[in-house]
């Protein structure tokens, strides 16, 4: 049994990471020669009704993917209901929006955000269609029907996107490439999953999975709204091309921290839910999980905080220099997002969805306050700040788990410590390189990669990492 689990564990973190990483490679690529010939302010247009789209997403998902994914005895009455319930809120979400958008156009100043919004509101009805099917394929760990769905979405909708850019169509470019992605995932989802729903609602199995998925629900839209309120602050605050340098720098630290972050959060959720009342083996299998995605991502964002300036003026060109400014801190704060999910899933994992919703209303409530104090200051500072928030967010985070399975803040610190000063070791090489030796910014960033993957690997591999030694055998035996 220990072995299948750990085999299922590895296939489906495999696959997830293909989904991501070859998607959003492909995005990523997209995005820099979208950003040559765009301009910042054409990404902060579309960074000011970010938080809309985000918003309804939270209240479309429900909870009921996690609902549905932590039941082990779920129906397909279950399915159609959370199908038929995502249909109906996304329905009256895009109306809402689409009612709204001249309001929020009137808000920001900016004309232009009417169209706009209800053009890319679209996202939300596509995005209602296909929550059960992600949540189906996520339980039975098919990452690979995913990535199909996705990759064909993101390769047609990023030609679209760059044809619209080089054609001159300015903002309106990054709203096909969003909604034609989107929807094409759908198409897909429902073409390989072979799911379909039946002709079934059920109030009492509503009523079950909301008791559940309410609590997360409550717990995401928080987080939402926190994620985003930067977006909201900036672009009222600050000029449209200071959201636009926002959202670069912020693209560029999510790709790693985020997408590591989906990884490892959609993997060890269904595999924890199935050992979820052995407390000894759940806590096994939970601090194997974290040290790894330490071990992962903690070097990734040392490393890409190094080699910002040299990065950004290569990719984006110097135009785009200010994110790299921005950039630094952020990717310091997106360092700890595959911790604070993980913590987070093990609530979810015990059934706590109410210390979840407890957790995320203490944290966003210090974040807020947080924003309030740096706010003043300008936008740098309030990136530090976000740093500060996410470090005093996992003293909080790992409160519950040292209660849960006793895995505190110090415990989990002392597993995460070898990583962390590795990871620091090599970025402070690495900056001193990029810094203080005259390059050209496309040899600088070589030279940093490079010098930055070797000193790492080197000394894990010299000082024996139990990390490094499970990565390697894995990679062997794929």
């Amino acid at each position: 049994m220990a072995e299948s689990l750990k085999s299922k564990t590895v296939k489906g973190t495999l696959w997830s990471s293909v989904e991501r990483f070859s998607v959003q490679g492909i995005m990523f690529v997209v995005m820099i020669i979208m950003a040559r010939m765009l301009t910042p302010e054409d990404y902060g247009l579309v960074g000011m009704i970010t938080i809309f789209v985000a918003v309804s997403q939270s209240l479309i998902d429900s909870g009921f993917s996690q609902a549905l994914i932590r039941k082990q005895d779920r129906t397909e009455t279950d399915n159609s209901t959370v199908f038929y319930f995502n249909i109906a809120v996304g329905a009256a979400l895009y109306t809402i929006l689409f009612l709204c958008a001249p309001i929020i156009s009137d808000f920001y100043g900016e004309p232009q955000l009417t169209p706009v919004t209800r053009a890319i509101g679209l996202c939300i009805v596509f995005n209602s269609l296909a929550v059960v099917q992600r949540a189906l394929l996520t339980v039975r760990l098919d990452f690979k029907t995913q990535a199909k769905a996705t990759l064909i979405g993101a390769v047609v909708s990023g030609a679209a996107g760059v044809t619209m850019a080089y054609t001159g169509f300015g903002v309106w470019a990054i709203v096909t490439q969003q909604v034609v992605n989107l929807a094409l995932v759908t198409l897909f989802l429902w073409v390989f999953s072979h799911w379909k729903p039946i002709w079934a609602y059920s109030w009492k199995s509503f009523r079950e999975l909301f008791s559940f998925g309410s609590k997360l629900l409550a717990s995401g839209l928080i987080d939402t709204l926190y994620r985003n309120m930067y977006l909201i602050v900036i672009g009222k605050v600050f000029k449209a091309s200071d959201l636009g340098y926002y959202t670069r720098a912020h693209q560029f630290s999510d790709f790693a921290s985020s997408n590591i972050t989906g990884i490892f959060q959609r993997v060890s959720y269904p595999v924890l839910c199935t050992i979820q009342d052995d407390d000894t083996r759940l806590a096994d299998v939970y601090r194997r999980l974290l040290k790894v995605s330490a071990f992962v991502i903690f070097p990734l964002l040392m490393g890409l905080a190094a080699v910002a300036r040299p990065l950004v003026i290569t990719f984006l060109t110097e135009k785009w220099l200010s994110a790299a400014t921005l950039l630094v801190p952020l990717c310091f704060a997106g360092m700890w997002y595959p911790v604070h999910a993980i913590n987070l899933n093990l609530l979810q994992v015990k059934g706590r969805s109410d210390l979840f919703l407890r957790l995320e209303i203490i944290k966003k409530a210090l974040g807020v306050a947080m924003l309030c104090i740096t706010l003043p200051m300008g936008l740098l500072p309030m990136c530090w700040g976000m740093l500060a928030n996410s470090i005093i967010s996992l003293v909080i985070n790992t409160h519950y788990t040292g209660r849960l399975i006793h895995l505190g803040f110090l415990a989990q610190m002392r597993d995460l410590l070898p990583s962390l000063a590795l990871s620091m070791a090599a970025g402070a090489a690495v900056h001193a390189t990029v810094t203080f030796i005259p390059m050209h910014p496309g040899l600088a960033l070589a030279a940093g990669v490079i010098e930055g993957a070797a000193i790492y690997s080197a000394i894990a591999r010299l000082l024996r990492f139990k990390e490094f030694a499970e990565l390697m055998s894995i990679i062997r035996r794929k």
